[in-house]
């Protein structure tokens, strides 16, 4: 039991240092780029793609770890005239709507991000993943559902409290009615009754974004203006 305090105390110990190194606690960032939905009406990568934005706030834990949150708002469209074979009776149904979610995830970089523009430190490529909610309005109804984003960036520091960033990234999703046409006619809902428990036969959607981050909320400690 007392190693396991003592390891515990160790590793806090590490991570409140190694978090001081940023001389900002949070970073606020703006994001602008394009979406495509992947489902029934769609099985290709950036086909039908639409214009997405979001806003962001990131925590530096350390140089190698951060937690994020960030809403984001991405146009979906698709037709299901381009997914040869997949829907009966050659229905010719389109959808066109925008997914708005929420959503916290933690990002760890594969090279030490130091936020002080110095030497080795100023960019790093890092991967994704974390949780959130989906809202998606009308045409038909208005719909809830769960969302895991996954993806893979790069971040780059410009100046002492400027970064900009690039980022791909999927949202997985537990719904199949991202693509609901009308409430008169869904029809891209389980369009050949194949029904699936989990994530399975589950609409998804992708951003491609571009950020740009500013510092903010300075630490107490200016230790590292000392140095």
């Amino acid at each position: 039991m007392k190693k396991a305090l003592l390891l515990a105390l160790i590793v806090f110990s590490w991570t409140s240092l190694s978090a001081q190194e940023n001389g900002y606690m949070f970073e606020a960032g703006l994001g602008g780029g394009c979406s495509f939905y992947m489902g029934d009406a769609n099985q290709r990568l950036y086909r039908n793609s639409n214009g997405a934005a979001a806003l962001m706030l990131r925590y530096n834990v350390n140089p190698r770890f951060s937690a994020r949150a960030t809403f984001s708002a991405a146009g979906l469209s698709g037709n299901s005239r381009e997914a040869v074979g997949q829907l009966p009776l050659n229905d010719d149904l389109k959808f066109s709507r925008t997914a708005y979610d929420f959503s916290v995830q933690a990002e760890w970089g594969f090279l030490a991000y130091d936020p002080v523009l110095s030497g080795d430190g100023r960019w790093s490529p890092y991967g994704l993943a974390g949780i959130g909610a989906v809202f998606l309005p009308e045409p038909a109804t208005d719909d809830w559902a769960l969302c895991l984003p996954i993806g893979l960036g790069v971040r780059y520091r410009l100046a002492p409290r400027v970064s900009i960033g690039l980022e791909w990234s999927m949202r997985f999703t537990n719904s199949d009615r991202l693509d609901v046409t009308s409430a008169a006619k869904p029809g891209l809902q389980d369009p050949i009754g194949v029904k699936g428990k989990g994530m399975k036969n589950k609409d998804s959607y992708s951003l491609t974004m571009l950020y740009l981050s500013f510092d903010i909320f300075e630490k107490p400690c200016n230790c590292y203006r000392e140095q």
